[in-house]
């Protein structure tokens, strides 16, 4: 997995430094993945960009925990992100951050609506902060462009 500022991936990631940050997902094929309180969801195959903040006490440590999730190391599941990462075919493949900067919502706006009403979005009025790309390429172009623009 590669972290880093969106604009400048050779800057260090601290895991103590907060901001906001992007994940991309992939799902190699379709699933019907239970997201908490939203219930039973249909996820299409392909690239997933997941926008939240890190802006509390341990930063950017909740990266790492998303990632030990997607790995299997975690089971605890406290966000709708939790239960895509926890989908035994999921991987989490890289993650944008924006260290100090509180764009998370401008970030998830920036991006094309997802297949999930409400996802990760149940403390906000945005409609989800997940979106859905067909390849790599297109969900980390958009996801950088994203981060540099709501700076």
């Amino acid at each position: 997995m590669t972290t880093g500022d969106s604009s400048d991936d050779s800057e260090p990631d601290s895991s103590e430094t907060g901001g906001t940050y992007t994940l991309l997902v992939a799902l190699p094929d379709a699933a019907d993945i239970e997201v908490g309180a939203l219930g039973a969801r249909e996820f299409p195959a392909g690239w997933y960009a997941y926008t939240g903040s890190a802006l509390g006490s341990g930063g950017f440590a909740r990266v790492e925990r998303h990632r030990e999730l997607a790995a299997g190391e975690r089971d605890t599941r406290h966000w709708h992100v939790d239960y895509l990462l926890g989908h035994p075919d999921v991987a989490l493949r890289e993650a944008v951050t924006s260290p100090g900067a509180d764009i998370e919502c401008a970030v998830a706006q920036r991006l094309p609506a997802g297949p999930v009403e409400g996802f990760g979005a149940s403390d906000c009025d945005c409609g989800s902060h997940l979106a859905h790309f067909g390849t790599r390429e297109r969900a980390l172009a958009a996801v950088r462009t994203a981060h540099d623009a709501a700076r």
